[in-house]
């Protein structure tokens, strides 16, 4: 699965000189978290809600009303916005995208082809792609099985499955080298019975919903 595939394409998008008041309307109104900022066609820096906050003076200001709103319409975007920031291309895998997420303690990358941006990847568009993966909207039958971490163990457990089919399968290592996990998803005749046929190959099920 690719970044293009589950990224948002054609993002709002704002300029360094935006004013701090309409980039924090389009949030609200858009129901955005993070605006792309802009010159022209090459892209600058990113602004989250979280730093438009951050520049809002707090509750206990002592400046009046009309104080807080000359100063608040007078900031603007290129005084708040984060420009040492991390892109993803379009290209690139799902898997990349939250690899570079999680190393960057980020919760949305701008997403970048040949000519510039084309859109931004969100943490509510990887659990998509997560939902997609595990097969969750597809019903079935989950079941867990710890196998031996060795070449060919997947393929016993496949030979197991007919006449149902495995939407989905992920692994993951619970003693690297030794043990690992895998998690499927079966649709069809008998999906309910694998567990069954997964017996008679040596292996056996420790979860099934």
């Amino acid at each position: 699965m690719l970044v293009r595939e589950w990224m948002t394409p054609r993002p709002e998008v704002v300029t360094a000189g935006t004013p701090v008041m309409e980039a924090m309307e389009r949030m609200r109104h858009g129901g955005y978290r993070r605006l792309p900022v802009m010159d022209e066609d090459r892209l600058i820096g990113i602004v989250t809600d979280r730093d438009l906050k951050e520049a809002t003076p707090s509750s206990a200001t002592t400046l009046s009303v009309y104080e807080l709103n000359f100063l608040l319409g007078r900031m603007q975007v290129g005084e708040v916005m984060t420009t040492d920031l991390k892109t993803i291309d379009q290209d690139d895998t799902i898997e990349h995208a939250a690899v570079t997420m999680e190393e960057a303690r980020v919760s949305g990358l701008p997403v970048v082809g040949p000519h510039g941006l084309v859109g931004i990847l969100t943490i509510t568009d990887l659990l998509r792609a997560l939902v997609g993966f595990l097969g969750l909207r597809e019903g079935g039958t989950r079941v867990t099985v710890d196998v031996p971490d060795e070449p060919g163990v997947l393929a016993r457990v496949a030979q197991a499955a007919p006449p149902s089919n495995i939407v989905a399968a992920v692994t993951s290592a619970v003693e690297p080298g030794t043990t690992r996990r895998i998690v499927l998803r079966l649709t069809g005749p008998d999906a309910a019975s694998f567990p069954e046929r997964l017996a008679a190959t040596g292996l056996s099920a420790s979860d099934v919903r």
